[in-house]
């Protein structure tokens, strides 16, 4: 009996539809149906879904071994590798990806899902080692919004940090907030833009801070409007919520006496 027929057996064995199994497992009711036809076959994962939903090896149901039998007519059970960890997908699928999906543990698990958790997280809210989604968090990630120690996406924040919008010890991107900023705009302790920069060590067009190296060197206090009439004048076109912001740095700045 080859993988296809057993499943089928399997399925009807316990009454389940082919929409129903494929809601346990987290697939289509087309994907199963290609399955028992043997047009396709599942991934390894898949495999061992279904071999402890059924409760047989994956022996038993790929090759459609049956259990050894010992010499001294006792059933040789084969011992399932330990799996550490937990596992939870809901039965509720939006286009065949789990609502949740955590999978937490020791060795590679990867968790699918509109809301995954685990060592790899890919889903649209993502919390892992290694996450991508619209919205995650992690020490590796990427996305729309992306929290962790290593960030990209259009708002990140991180110890490094990528993006449109970006906040860390090192941040690049269009608008960079950190201990080292660079981008088109940016504040730091180190700031080097194209545009304006403000920090202690500034490096722009338009340099505001302690050091100053630009085309328009402000290290001293000066008038917001003042300020605010540089930039028109040497950065048209630098939205007006950060031609106030850099306005107030620039009225703002220390002087040693």
């Amino acid at each position: 009996m080859n993988f296809s027929q057993k499943l089928m057996e399997l399925r009807r064995s316990k009454g389940m539809s082919q929409e129903q199994l494929g809601e346990k497992l987290g697939v289509t009711r087309q994907t199963i149906s290609k399955w028992e036809l043997g047009q396709t076959t599942p991934e390894m994962d898949k495999l061992a879904a279904i071999s402890d939903l059924f409760g047989i090896t994956t022996d038993e149901l790929i090759k459609g071994e049956a259990p050894e039998v010992s010499s001294s007519g006792f059933r040789a059970e084969k011992t399932a590798p330990v799996r550490l960890g937990l596992e939870y997908k809901s039965s509720r699928t939006v286009r065949g990806i789990p609502l949740v999906h955590v999978n937490l543990g020791l060795g590679r698990r990867t968790a699918k899902g509109i809301i995954a958790v685990g060592n790899k997280a890919v889903g649209v809210i993502s919390a892992g080692f290694l996450s991508v989604g619209v919205i995650s968090a992690g020490l590796l990630c990427a996305g729309l919004l992306a929290i962790g120690t290593l960030s990209a996406g259009i708002i990140a924040l991180g110890a490094v940090a990528a993006g449109v919008l970006a906040f860390g010890g090192v941040a690049v991107g269009v608008v960079a907030l950190g201990g080292l900023a660079v981008g088109v705009y940016s504040i730091g302790g180190a700031a080097f833009a194209s545009e304006i920069a403000a920090g202690g060590l500034a490096h722009a067009k338009i340099a505001i801070g302690d050091s100053v190296q630009g085309t328009v060197e402000i290290p001293q206090s000066i008038p917001a409007e003042q300020a605010r009439a540089l930039i028109t004048e040497h950065s048209p076109g630098t939205p007006g919520i950060l031609t106030d912001i850099f306005s107030a740095i620039a009225e703002n700045i220390s002087t040693a006496d």
